[in-house]
């Protein structure tokens, strides 16, 4: 079956299995991305930078040390359906479930098997991985934050070109806790007026701020403007790999995230490469915090929001995401995107969501 989405009132549509009142009138989607596939694969890339162990910066983990092993776990709940290594529930202390529950209910929901690429893990991963054999991330105030970033890119670019022959769609998405931290760096490094989200419902502005001062003070200093020289200075391990996929692809890419996968545009960008499309959820796009349309306007790139309505499930850490809390993660957006485009109604997503998240409470 082939999968045929076109935008526009005036177009021809072939919707299979899409109700057209759903997709008109629900809002589920703020714009339903123009592509056509047969052999979709939903894969996320797993890295750690030093930045989350700094306090205060990351929100994703019970401890500063312990967001190092977010992306692990996160995995084992997407593949098994629980968190095997260690005896807690996938949520946050305020009982906001991990975005990986979504993206696990969107797995089953799919009937898809997700592939994670390891590409710079504190920690030896416990699911299987592609694995570019990658460092974790630096912390660039101090240090180069990927000394092999050119290395990385390439490894990418070969994973582009081994998945072309099985795929035809990625919905690419990522777990890098401290990641919207070496965003803001690598898109003011590129010269972008961006502000990034947060896991927090406070956003720490004024700590990333900090950072990314002392990290532009470096680049400045020696002069580094090359995409992935900045990666060098101040990237974390999942951006130099994403950019290789997506230039080496011969589908179509779906970067699944928010400021994170908007900082992944901005080194493709950089590099001359074609652009893939972004896919995230309307909680980041109403973060005040962040200026994600207009990052996303700045580097001509265009994104999609889910809004999945979780202040309408009569769950209270659903709800959380309304307030701020969490907001995006592991792909979730995208997953819920790439339901939508396989033919599950907005309600049938919402109710696997809510299904999967009640059973961990």
């Amino acid at each position: 079956m082939d999968y045929y989405i076109v935008v526009g009132f005036t177009d021809i549509f072939k919707l299979e299995c899409i109700e057209i009142y759903d997709l008109i009138l629900m809002g589920f989607l703020s714009e339903i991305p123009d592509v056509t596939f047969k052999k979709p694969l939903f894969c996320a890339i797993l890295g750690n930078t030093l930045l989350s162990t700094v306090p205060g910066v990351s929100g994703a983990g019970g401890t500063p040390e312990n967001t190092l092993l977010t992306p692990i776990l996160d995995a084992e709940l997407i593949v098994h359906g629980a968190i095997t290594s260690y005896p807690i529930k996938p949520n946050t202390p305020t009982g906001c479930p991990t975005p990986a529950s979504i993206t696990r209910s969107m797995m089953e929901l799919c009937g898809l098997q997700p592939l994670f690429i390891n590409a710079g893990l504190r920690h030896i991963p416990t699911v299987t991985c592609l694995d570019v054999y990658g460092e974790i991330g630096d912390d660039p105030r101090f240090r180069d934050a990927l000394p092999r970033a050119q290395k990385l890119f390439k490894q990418g670019k070969w994973i582009g070109k081994y998945l072309s022959g099985s795929s035809d769609l990625i919905v690419l998405g990522e777990c890098v806790p401290g990641g919207t931290t070496t965003a803001l760096c690598v898109m003011r490094a590129l010269g972008y007026d961006a502000s990034v989200s947060s896991s927090f419902v406070d956003n720490p502005v004024s700590q990333k701020e900090e950072i990314s001062r002392m990290v532009l003070a470096r680049i400045k200093a020696d002069h580094v403007t090359a995409p992935l020289d900045v990666l060098k200075y101040t990237g974390d391990p999942m951006m130099p790999v994403a950019a290789g996929i997506s230039s080496t692809y011969t589908g179509q890419i779906i970067l699944a995230g928010g400021t994170q996968m908007l900082a992944v545009s901005a080194i493709i960008k950089a590099m001359g490469l074609p652009l893939p499309s972004v896919a995230t959820t309307s909680y980041v796009r109403h973060d005040p915090s962040a200026n994600v349309e207009q990052i996303a306007r700045q580097i001509g790139v265009k994104i999609f929001y889910v809004d999945p309505g979780f202040g309408d499930l009569g769950h209270a850490g659903l709800a959380r995401y309304c307030i701020g809390e969490v907001k995006e993660g592991m792909g979730a957006g995208g997953a819920m995107c790439l339901a939508y485009l396989l033919g599950h109604s907005s309600g049938e997503i919402r109710e696997k969501i809510l299904s999967t998240v009640s059973a961990y409470s």
